[in-house]
């Protein structure tokens, strides 16, 4: 028996859709979950590189301070590129939180929306050690624990 009329049935698409829905539903997960670890890890790359980009500030400037930001970025050539000049790394608000000083500097990392693009709070200072908190805030530099 040959059909005339050729084409899916309503309950064909339908098995399609759900089928599709499932994936879906397996794969969107997995996707934002890498892309809050890219994005943290991205966070921390531009710390490590303001950990040294302070180091060669202070040992070339002539002066022994650290620089801030915007001197880190205005320096002929620059220490730091113009986007974490900006205080942004990929999801993340990258900000020197004291005024650096011939003795210290501290640097934090926060995601700009906790949950979505990172669940971490970062935060480093002169020592080059970066720390991290788990509610997306960053560390309380004063807290004397982070030393020791």
């Amino acid at each position: 028996m040959l059909r005339k009329n050729k084409g899916f049935t309503l309950i064909e698409l339908m098995i399609v859709v759900a089928i599709i829905a499932i994936i879906a539903a397996i794969a969107i997960p997995n996707l934002l979950r890498s892309r809050i670890a890219a994005n943290e890890a991205a966070a921390i790359g531009a710390l490590r590189t303001l950990s040294s980009a302070q180091e060669n500030y202070r040992n070339n400037s002539g002066t022994g301070s650290y620089g801030t930001l915007a001197l880190l970025t205005a320096a002929t050539p620059p220490y730091i590129d113009s986007a974490l000049g900006g205080g942004v790394s990929r999801g993340y608000t990258v900000a020197i939180v004291g005024a650096p000083d011939g003795d210290s500097w501290a640097a934090s990392a926060v995601p700009t929306t906790v949950g979505t693009s990172g669940n971490r709070g970062f935060f480093v200072d002169e020592s080059g050690v970066i720390r991290f908190t788990v509610d997306g805030t960053a560390p309380d530099a004063t807290d004397p624990s982070l030393n020791e």
